[in-house]
């Protein structure tokens, strides 16, 4: 067989294998379930709340320079293997660059540039997100505890501002300039979960948490073991239910529905047990459920969590 012929079959295998990585490729592409309507989500669910587009559109902005980046890198490595690859008729090597210093400085500049671009608009929206109110028209202080979640409505459900505000020990743990935000005639009441709890309406497992459509809302996070994640899925962020430490950012739902939360941190061996739902409803039932969890007898608090840490004590925190 002739040189060349060796050379046409030795590269058969070659093409073969690069049609089935393509093949394999768009399969993937393909077949993720996605309509045309979640393609421009990227694969995040719809948001429910007025931050959410927010998270979205910097998600989306991190997958359009992520992609830019890489169709460059991808571009650059394609044109040194097709127009610098070895000649057939020509053995010897070619020559060899050992510096070039413009290379070099855009190669470690252009980095920093791409860093510093994502880092501004990061923390332009983190900042943004994490503002609170000082009176919003809610505060849940959400407590996550091995291996489930229970909240404390920190309301003034018979709408009376006489009503002395309830400061029990159970919520000492929380600090109180978070304290601040609880509407006067704040009784409260509560709801406690365990693993095996289901939502009565559509069977998925873990208590439900109950909200309002269109009012802003406070969560204050806390737990009484270890480390867990407060995470409602279309809320589209997430945050620490750490011990010792107390977190809280504020939402305003504004799609009703019933929608899925879980923890997002491992917490221990039960760790996905640990889920629950988010039930958005119009202002008045959302009343009405914490008329119905006084009824029961559902009043107070549950414990909220441990002793703060001092530095958790003292932290400075800028509110609007």
């Amino acid at each position: 067989m002739s040189p060349n012929g060796s050379d046409r079959s030795s590269r058969r295998p070659v093409r073969r294998k690069l049609l089935q990585a393509l093949a394999a490729g768009l399969v993937l592409a393909t077949a993720t379930g996605c309509t045309s309507k979640d393609f421009p989500r990227l694969g995040m669910p719809t948001p429910v709340t007025e931050e959410a587009p927010r998270i979205l559109s910097l998600w989306q902005g991190s997958w359009a320079a992520a992609l830019a980046t890489g169709v460059l890198v991808w571009g650059l490595i394609l044109w040194a293997v097709i127009f610098h690859r070895r000649s057939r008729t020509k053995i010897e090597v070619p020559a060899q660059t050992r510096y070039n210093m413009p290379i070099e400085a855009l190669y470690t500049v252009v980095p920093i540039i791409i860093v510093s671009v994502l880092f501004y608009f990061t923390a332009r929206d983190e900042t943004e997100l994490l503002k609170t109110s000082k009176k919003p028209d809610h505060v849940i202080n959400v407590v996550g505890y091995q291996w489930s979640w229970g909240f404390n409505y920190m309301e003034n459900v018979d709408g009376k501002v006489t009503t002395p505000k309830q400061n029990a020990k159970e919520i000492e743990a929380i600090p109180n300039r978070m304290l601040s935000a609880v509407p006067k005639g704040a009784e409260g009441v509560y709801d406690a979960g365990v693993p095996g709890q289901r939502n009565p309406q559509n069977g998925h497992p873990g208590p439900t948490l109950w909200l309002p459509k269109g009012e802003s809302v406070q969560f204050i996070l806390t737990s009484r073991d270890v480390i867990h994640s407060f995470w409602v899925v279309p809320f589209l962020m997430k945050m620490d239910v750490i011990p010792g430490h107390t977190n809280r950012f504020e939402v305003t739902p504004n799609r009703e529905g019933t929608f899925m939360g879980k923890c997002a941190e491992l917490c221990g061996v039960d760790h996905s047990r640990m889920l629950f739902n988010v039930k958005v409803v119009s202002p008045e039932r959302y009343k009405q459920h914490l008329k119905d969890l006084a009824k029961k007898g559902q009043t107070g608090y549950i414990p909220a969590g441990i002793e703060q840490t001092d530095a958790a004590k003292n932290a400075e925190t800028n509110n609007t």
